[in-house]
């Protein structure tokens, strides 16, 4: 399982000039928590002693089980071992689009026909998006890239000054990328303008990472920091309608106070959830900004809904189906602990979720129960549903499209 890295960020003067550690279990077998990896790699306590924990075991699966049928796969490569970062899948016009961290962005028909390659030179540090004709990435030296999706030629392209390692908000004529150092930009999706920017405040220690900036409505952007805080952003100007703190830590030292929401806000409705790491679970109404309910939780992967609850995967590897009205705690599925778990996403009447291991499982949505599971190939880092299909990536850069049966 690949790890989050620790980023010692410099504001404003060396924005780019990040003191940051990373690692990954070099055995399959041993699960490190993220807490006690950050404190060892910072070396803040001589003392500490991390908490291994070997991954738990597959669980028994009790026949009937159900399935995915695999639509097609490919591979791109596999990520940066230095600097394991979140990819993205995208499509558009049935199409779909990847980037490798090496630099090439790909597009492939619907089934599974590669359309074009593009070899971009560019250290690509983002998944990509596709929208309003054109395919985005961000890269670590800060640029916004935006190529033709139809060809693959490069329409214009904008530096930022910080690593963009999030996907970029692709809607109204603008593309939002947020910056590892917090500054926040849109560019004009035609003609590869800055249009504005907006500084975030970062804390002077955080999680390598960040959340993509997300759509609330026509007009307002959400875009959260690694301090904790929420802020809405008129997407035409730039300007501020409003902030929100939703994660508050205990921690009495520097790293166990890292709060940060690297997990996409999840908008649904007139409702807002958002899931820190090593905080809460705040589910917020986005009109008069006032949270409804708080569940501990700590998890640096986006939430998912279905059903009436709000699903997460947390950071020990167990899963909570949320009650989204009262926030009660529906269940709680434990088998799958320590398994290095991707996002959780709602297919069909299924709850999926991949591990460090390469299995995508199939989890009942009433009642938490794992029902069947698929294999793919390297440890899954992101899942993505896209109309009935779901979209895989893998730390060893294998992709592939799946469909419920």
């Amino acid at each position: 399982m690949k790890l989050p890295t620790v980023s010692a960020v410099k504001q404003a003067s060396l924005p780019t000039n990040l003191m940051s550690w990373s690692t990954a279990s070099k055995t399959a077998m041993a699960f490190v928590t993220v807490s006690a990896l950050v404190l060892a790699g910072c070396g803040s306590s001589k003392d500490f002693k991390p908490e291994v924990h070997k991954p738990s075991k597959l669980p028994t699966l009790t026949a009937p089980s159900q399935s995915l049928g695999l639509v097609w796969k490919d591979s791109i490569g596999g990520e940066d071992k230095v600097d394991p970062l979140r990819p993205q899948l995208d499509v558009l016009n049935g199409n779909v689009y990847a980037a490798s961290h090496s630099g090439r962005v790909y597009a492939w028909d619907a089934a599974g026909k590669q359309l074009w390659q593009v070899k971009t030179k560019q250290d690509i540090t983002s998944g990509v998006t596709a929208a309003d004709g054109i395919v985005v990435f961000g890269t670590g030296k800060g640029a916004v890239v935006a190529l033709d999706a139809q060809d693959g030629k490069v329409r214009w392209s904008r530096s930022t000054g910080a690593s963009i390692l999030s996907p970029a908000l692709v809607s109204g004529g603008r593309v939002v990328a947020l910056g590892n150092d917090g500054t926040v930009t849109a560019t004009d999706t035609t003609s590869g303008q800055s249009v504005w920017t907006y500084d975030i405040p970062m804390p002077a220690l955080s999680v390598r990472g960040s959340s993509a900036p997300v759509l609330f409505d026509d007009n307002t952007v959400i875009v959260a920091g690694a301090s904790g805080r929420i802020y809405a952003l008129d997407l035409a100007t730039g300007v501020p309608k409003w902030e929100r703190r939703v994660a508050v830590s205990a921690g009495t030292s520097e790293v166990q106070r890292l709060i940060d929401i690297d997990g996409d806000p999840l908008v649904s409705g007139r409702q807002l959830y958002v899931v820190s790491y090593q905080g809460q679970l705040t589910a917020m109404n986005i009109d008069n900004q006032q949270v409804n309910w708080i569940v501990d939780a700590s998890s640096l992967k986006a939430p998912a809904e279905g059903l009436g609850n709000i699903y997460v995967s947390t950071a020990e590897g167990k899963i909570l189906a949320i009650d989204e009205q009262n926030g009660k705690v529906a269940w709680t599925q434990d088998s799958l602990a320590y398994r290095g778990l991707s996002n959780p996403v709602v297919l069909g009447r299924y709850l999926v979720v991949g591990d460090q291991d390469g299995y995508l499982h199939l989890i009942e949505q009433t009642e938490g129960k794992i029902v069947g599971r698929v294999s793919t190939s390297g440890a899954v880092s992101t899942l993505r549903v896209v109309g009935d299909r779901l979209l895989v990536n893998s730390a060893k850069g294998n992709l592939s499209i799946w469909q419920a049966r």
